[in-house]
């Protein structure tokens, strides 16, 4: 059992550094709600099937992280605010390789 530092800057600016599982196969969207770094209803409104971006972030730091799938490729496409270091977090599977992973959490689309 890892847990791995991931520091997650919520949408309000405040910095959380928080430690996240590598052993329960979370995503980052999955930490972010359960650490409560975004109001209820207002992240993971798709249930992490990569359809609403509602869990978008910006990768601040420099990780090798696995390659877009077509479907966040294709979501991210038609999300508001997408930046070249846009991920969905829904798509982020914890690993240890994240040690160190900084993030910043997208606002929200109105």
């Amino acid at each position: 059992m890892t847990d791995i530092k991931i520091k997650i800057t919520d949408r309000d600016g405040v910095i959380h550094e928080i430690e996240a599982p590598t052993d329960m196969n979370m995503n980052l969207m999955e930490v972010v709600r359960s650490y409560e770094l975004a109001p209820e209803g207002t992240i993971g409104i798709c249930g992490g099937m990569a359809m609403c971006a509602s869990c978008q972030c910006y990768v601040t730091s420099d990780h090798d992280l696995p390659e877009k799938s077509d479907d966040e490729e294709a979501m991210l496409s038609e999300a508001f605010n997408v930046r070249e270091n846009s991920r969905l977090g829904c798509q982020l599977h914890i690993t240890e390789s994240m040690d160190g992973l900084e993030v910043e959490l997208a606002p929200e689309e109105l």
